[in-house]
């Protein structure tokens, strides 16, 4: 695979269509069909700089082909700041080129830029491929994740 030159940068409303098609590809890896009301909703998060999920994107070639969406939430272990690293996602033929670990790296400095704190995310339990990648960049925690509609 030929490496070709990545950019990484804030979210911006004319990626709306790029990011629609990345997102409803991570919602069918996950095996869940995004309606309308949800991509419509999520975008709107990321569009409005009052809410706090916000969106980083790597772009090769002047086309978007990846996100992190992150937002900041407040850690009661420390009484400061935390970010949580909701959704990551990389077009396929750009896997193992670095993108996903140059994402992570944007949102890292984004959180260190804005009172720093602790990063958290997860992946489901069967997802080896990103958990080889989240193993060298973080520390994986002994925490196991619930669940519980409302």
């Amino acid at each position: 695979m030929t490496v070709r030159p990545l950019t990484i940068r804030r979210i911006e409303a004319t990626d709306h269509d790029a990011w629609r098609r990345l997102f409803t590809a991570y919602g069918d890896f996950y095996e869940t069909a995004f309606d309308e009301a949800v991509l419509d909703g999520v975008w709107a998060w990321l569009m409005d700089a009052r809410h706090p999920l916000t969106a980083f994107v790597a772009v090769v070639d002047g086309e978007v082909r990846g996100f992190a969406h992150v937002r900041e939430q407040p850690d009661t272990f420390t009484a400061g700041p935390g970010w949580f690293l909701d959704d990551l996602y990389v077009d396929p033929e750009l896997r193992g080129t670095g993108a996903g670990t140059a994402l992570i790296d944007a949102v890292a400095a984004h959180a260190a830029a804005h009172g720093g704190g602790t990063l958290r995310w997860i992946t489901a339990h069967d997802n080896d491929r990103a958990q080889r990648v989240y193993d060298r960049l973080a520390t994986r925690t002994s925490w196991v994740t619930y669940e519980k509609e409302c």
